[in-house]
Order: C-alpha cells, then sequence, then structure tokens
C-alpha cells in the first residue's frame, strides 16, 4: 500500500475517511469526518483486559471507554463493517512496554485472545468548539494536538498504572468559559478542561516541546486550555510493561459512524 503522512485533505464522511486510511493514507484524523465521534485505540491480550477495563473506570477522564470488543473479534458496534485492523491511520506496536514500530495496518499481529478497548477522544468536541465560533488552532495550522505528559498520577489498577497526558489547545482569553462550557457536556470524549493556563502547574516545562503531536502555534490573547487526553494508557503501557499491546498513534484515531450529538449532554 502506499502511505502519505501529513496534512490531507478534510475527508467528510467515517466511511470515506475509513476508506482512505485502508489504501495506505497516514495523516492526523483532527478535523475528518466533522459531526462522527473519534475515538482512541488499546488492543490487549486478554489476560491484562480486565486491568485496562478497571483502569478505565477508575480513571473517567482521560479513559472514558466508548466500546470494549469480545476477544478475537476486530469488529465494534460504532462502526459496523469497518476493521479495526486495518481501518486507522497508523497504530503503534509494543512489547513489554516499548514502543517497537509505528506501522499503517496490523493485520499481521492479530491473534484470537486480543481485545480492543476504544476510548472517547477530544478530536470529537472540536466541531462543537467551531460551532461555538471558538477557534481550533491545531486546525488551522494543519496540525496534530498537542500532547504532554504531566506530573499527575492517574488512580491504579491492577497491574497498570501511570500518569495522566494532556492535550493542549490554545484558546483566546475571552473564549475560555465558552469552551469550559461546550466540552463540560461532552464527557464521553474528556468533558471541561482539567487545567487552564500556567503549564507548569502540571509539570509541563515547555509547551513547544509536546510529548506527542505537534507544537501549536498560539495566537495574541490565546491561553493554554488543557484537557484529559486518551493517549494516557499508552503511558500506562509504558510504565507497566504489559508483555503485548497495540494502540493507535496519538492523533491518528479512528472515526466511527457514531454521531457527535450521541455523546452530548442537553
Amino acid at each position: 500500500m502506499s502511505q502519505t503522512q501529513g496534512a490531507a485533505p478534510v475527508l467528510s464522511t467515517p466511511s470515506a475517511a475509513r476508506a482512505a486510511y485502508r489504501s495506505g493514507l497516514v495523516a492526523p484524523t483532527s478535523g475528518h469526518a466533522p459531526g462522527h465521534t473519534q475515538a482512541n485505540l488499546v488492543i490487549l491480550p486478554q489476560d491484562w483486559a480486565w486491568d485496562m477495563l478497571l483502569f478505565g473506570q477508575r480513571n473517567p477522564r482521560p479513559v472514558p471507554l466508548l466500546d470494549v470488543t469480545d476477544a478475537g473479534s476486530p469488529h465494534t458496534d460504532l462502526a459496523p463493517g469497518a476493521d479495526l485492523r486495518t481501518d486507522l491511520p497508523l497504530y503503534r506496536v509494543w512489547r513489554d512496554g516499548e514502543l517497537v514500530e509505528e506501522v499503517p495496518e496490523i493485520t499481521g499481529l492479530w491473534r484470537e485472545d486480543l481485545v480492543a478497548f476504544l476510548i472517547g477522544c477530544s478530536f470529537s468536541f472540536e466541531q462543537a468548539l467551531l460551532d461555538a465560533s471558538v477557534p481550533v488552532r491545531n486546525i488551522e495550522q494543519g496540525r496534530n494536538v498537542a500532547m504532554y505528559r504531566t506530573n499527575r498520577q492517574c488512580r491504579p489498577a491492577g497491574r497498570l498504572s501511570g500518569e495522566l497526558v494532556v492535550s493542549m489547545r490554545p484558546v483566546p482569553g475571552d473564549l475560555v468559559p465558552v469552551a469550559v462550557q461546550v466540552t463540560g457536556r461532552m464527557p464521553q470524549v474528556h468533558g471541561a478542561p482539567v487545567h487552564v493556563g500556567a503549564p507548569e502547574g502540571l509539570g509541563i516545562a515547555d509547551l513547544d516541546r509536546p510529548d506527542f503531536g505537534e507544537s501549536i502555534q498560539a495566537q495574541d490573547g490565546d491561553v493554554p486550555v488543557f484537557w484529559a487526553c486518551g493517549v494516557t494508557p499508552q503511558a500506562a503501557l509504558m510504565a507497566s510493561r504489559p508483555p503485548f499491546a497495540i494502540t493507535h498513534a496519538p492523533g491518528h484515531m479512528f472515526v466511527t459512524d457514531a454521531p457527535d450529538s450521541a455523546y452530548r449532554l442537553p
């Protein structure tokens, strides 16, 4: 398959997005299939599935679980007919907590004991922010969102533990209350921010050096706003070192058929 890394034309529907990724397009999914929910992906052997399920239950802000597959099934009710082995733009493969490769599909790595967890993603509230006239700088700049490891620890669950990871979007200062209100109505895709301003309060030394994704250029009057991030389980994999795992590459999500409105409170 051919691969294209970087910015791509906006793909307007979930099926078009998944077909493009299946055909080899590698690009961050922010802005694609607007109005439809995107999901982080974590795949673990069945003997680690309970730990992951409990980790999500105990840490619902960074790990809001949208679906869990049966062992051996690469399919989800969030997108009937889709294949979790091929329909994301980029995957990460982990062994003993170490990232060993990034690949565009995982069919050859699939096993009958694997369980997939689909976790809410903050890309899903970006359209709601735009609808409320809150600019989304990473979309404006055609970049992956900036993500940072923090000094906040998640609540451990079985063998899984690790620090909170956050995504950051610069928001005009006078629109921060609007951003808080809009995203607070969408708890299944991370909800309201966990921190506003002062990145050092999260142990972040330099906003220009994100741990994942790309740095985002703030405009005059912007304030850094931080949301819990679905890359948090990847930090837990690094800390807890399960023998085998597969995840999405940060910013390269699974685009579901579910409308964002399904996860929006009235």
